[in-house]
């Protein structure tokens, strides 16, 4: 039999909003509440409301848990300082990746790692395989937290009405932290929002600024109320999974299952810099992608590009990249209409000798007719500062 997919806290006021609601990963998301354009549009230009308490939170704490973190993972996970984030991955040992992840440093004995919503499970069980001899305890929080994002330009003016408040740790300046100015990127820091406990993270996976927001299930709804309200005279809509997908391509950030798999190797990806040789000690996977960083650095396989189209058709993961006399010299990992510049978009991976920007004869097979695209440089969109 079949399970059903779990709801999360907000799911009552999903359907309330009248939104479309999709099996992802073992959970009923929401997939769009009016079009996806209009909700991406939204975000880019003013700001959106995202549930994603899909997501996997996994604590890590002890006297040893940043060495854990360091061992398991491929980034220097124990130089980070409290109310600090950093992007980085878990691999096997053969160097594939398990899962992307963002971990943040909340006490200088405690972590939290955060995973995709499908690889939750694969995570929790390896950082507890790999436990063994630290003095160090991995906890399942995925049921603590609920996620809610509020992304896009408007996001720092509609967060301060809320009267955040931020502890005062101390920023990598040393300076403390009293207020959402001095929260900066990929830091997270514990506070209020209307009230209300959470862990504010000024992180996100649009391209654009913005704040993700760990409270209790139970005040999920409370704080998604008042947001919705501090963003009601800016245009601040509820945005669902589709509108995410095509705002992270547009910034050109991978999602696993697509641009990152056991498969690959963080440097076949393009993303070595998220491996840190030169922390102390061994870490898991660390021969097998010391291998992979001299193969991607010599003779790299396929290369992780943009594809813009010249046409109006849209190219979709699986289908292949193409020469002009029909070789098949890559493949589509991602691809959609991209609202913000008005043409279907894709990554790929693509040999290398047509991964430089501008390689000429270019083409995806969509169903049998080769489309021209042009070849660009990652990502198709950043924001301006």
């Amino acid at each position: 039999m079949t399970e059903a997919p779990r709801r999360t806290a907000l799911d009552a006021t999903h359907r309330a909003l009248g939104a479309t609601m999709t099996d992802f990963a073992g959970w009923d998301m929401p997939l769009r509440y009016s079009s996806e354009r209009e909700e991406h549009v939204a975000v880019r230009t003013r700001a959106g409301l995202f549930d994603l308490s899909h997501m996997g939170e996994i604590t890590v704490t002890g006297p040893q848990a940043g060495a854990l973190l360091d061992h398991a993972l491929v980034g220097n996970i124990g130089a980070l300082k409290v109310g600090r984030a950093r992007y980085t991955m878990i691999c096997a040992t053969d160097g594939g990746i398990l899962d992307d992840l963002i971990v943040y440093r909340l006490d200088e004995r405690e972590f939290m790692v955060v995973a995709n919503a499908s690889n939750a499970q694969v995570v929790l069980d390896a950082l507890a395989a790999r436990q063994a001899g630290f003095d160090a305890a991995v906890r399942d929080d995925r049921d603590a937290y609920a996620l809610i994002a509020v992304q896009g330009p408007e996001s720092p003016g509609i967060l301060k009405k809320l009267s955040p408040k931020v502890s005062t740790s101390l920023d990598q300046g040393g300076a403390p932290i009293a207020d959402l100015d001095g929260l900066k990127y990929y830091a997270g820091l514990p506070g209020t929002v209307a009230g209300v406990q959470a862990l504010i993270a000024r992180t996100g996976y649009t391209g654009e600024d913005g704040f993700e927001l760990f409270v209790r299930p139970a005040d999920a709804v409370a704080v998604w109320e008042a947001l919705t309200e501090a963003g009601r005279d800016v245009g601040l809509v509820p945005c669902g999974l589709s509108c995410r997908d095509t705002l992270r391509l547009e910034a050109g950030m991978p999602l696993y299952g697509h641009e990152l798999t056991t498969a690959l190797t963080p440097f076949d990806a393009g993303l070595g810099r998220v491996v840190k040789f030169e922390k102390e000690g061994d870490f898991v996977g660390r021969a097998a992608l010391e291998g992979a960083a001299e193969r991607a650095e010599q003779n790299p396989p396929r290369k992780l590009v943009g594809l813009v189209a010249e046409g109006r058709r849209v190219p979709r993961a699986g289908y292949p990249v193409v020469a002009a006399d029909g070789t098949v010299i890559g493949e589509v990992t991602s691809g959609a209409p991209s609202p913000t510049l008005g043409k279907p978009i894709a990554m790929a991976y693509v040999d290398a000798e047509y991964a430089a920007p501008g390689a000429e004869g270019v083409r995806v097979d969509i169903r049998g007719t080769h489309e021209p695209y042009e070849v660009v440089a990652l990502p198709f969109y950043k924001r301006q500062k």
